[in-house]
C-alpha cells in the first residue's frame, strides 16, 4: 500500500499504479507479479478496495486476474453488477459486497515471459473506450519492462548473481540475436529477456538460450503473432 517512506521496488510499484490512475478513468489499481514458482504476489495497491479485490481473487482462486494471466489478454468488465459471472460465481457474488462497479485486468507480458498483472477498478460503471484500452496496454507493456529491469538489472553489483552464465558464451550470443529479431528491441533488452526467463523458470541463461536456438522458446510479442 502507498504511504510512508517508499524506496526501491515499493516506490517503483507505487509510481506504476499511479500512472494508470492518472491517465485512465479508473479509481484504483493493484499490481501483482509472478515469482519464479509462478505464484503471484501483490506488490502494491493504491487503496484498500484495490487490495481487497486482489486478495479476494487470490484467496478464491477465481476471477478476471487469473483469466488475464492464463490467456495473456486483457479482461474488460465495464458493468460488473449487471453481467452474469458463470466463469467466477463465487468471486462474482463477493463483488456485490464491494463498491467496485467495473474491473479491467491487463497482463504484464514481455515476449514469452509472464511478469504479472495489473488490476484496475472503477467506482462507477463504464467502459475505458478504445483509446483507453490502447493506453492501458501501452502502460502495461511499460510496467512489465520496468519490473523486469528492476528485478534483474544489478545495482551495486547485486541482483543477477547466480541466474546464468557469462553473456560472452557463443550460444548465448546466438540466442540473443534470435530474440532481438523476434522482439525488434535492442541486444541489451534481448539478453534481459533471456535472463528473466531463466530466473523465472529456475534455469541458467545457457539453458534458456538452448531453448531459443532449438525453437522451443519464442519471445515474439502476442500481438505480432496474431498478425502473422
Amino acid at each position: 500500500m502507498s504511504g510512508g517512506d517508499l524506496s526501491g521496488l515499493d516506490a517503483l510499484c507505487s509510481t506504476l499504479c499511479a500512472s494508470f490512475i492518472d491517465v485512465l478513468p479508473v479509481t484504483g489499481a493493484a499490481l501483482s507479479a509472478f515469482s519464479g514458482s509462478q505464484q503471484e504476489t501483490m506488490l502494491h495497491a493504491s487503496d484498500d478496495l484495490a487490495a481487497r479485490l486482489d486478495e479476494l481473487q487470490f484467496d478464491l482462486g477465481e476471477g478476471p486476474r487469473w483469466e488475464a494471466a492464463r490467456s495473456r489478454r486483457p479482461v474488460l468488465l465495464p458493468y460488473v453488477r449487471s453481467m452474469p459471472h458463470e466463469r467466477w460465481p463465487v468471486f462474482g457474488k463477493a463483488l456485490t459486497d464491494t463498491d467496485a462497479q467495473a474491473l479491467f485486468v491487463f497482463p504484464l507480458v514481455v515476449g514469452a515471459l509472464d511478469i504479472g498483472v495489473v488490476e484496475l477498478y472503477r467506482s462507477a460503471p463504464g467502459e475505458l473506450g478504445e483509446s483507453g484500452v490502447g493506453l492501458a496496454r501501452a502502460l502495461a507493456d511499460g510496467a512489465a519492462w520496468s519490473l523486469l529491469r528492476r528485478v534483474l538489472v544489478p545495482e551495486s553489483g547485486k541482483g543477477t548473481a547466480g541466474i546464468g552464465l557469462s553473456p560472452s558464451r557463443r550460444e548465448i550470443h546466438q540466442a540473443t540475436g534470435m530474440v532481438l529479431a523476434q522482439t525488434g528491441g535492442t541486444a541489451a533488452d534481448a539478453l534481459l529477456l533471456l535472463r528473466g526467463h531463466a530466473f523465472a523458470h529456475g534455469q541458467t541463461v545457457r539453458q534458456s538460450s538452448a531453448d531459443v536456438l532449438e525453437r522451443r522458446l519464442d519471445f515474439t510479442p502476442p500481438a505480432a503473432r496474431e498478425r502473422a
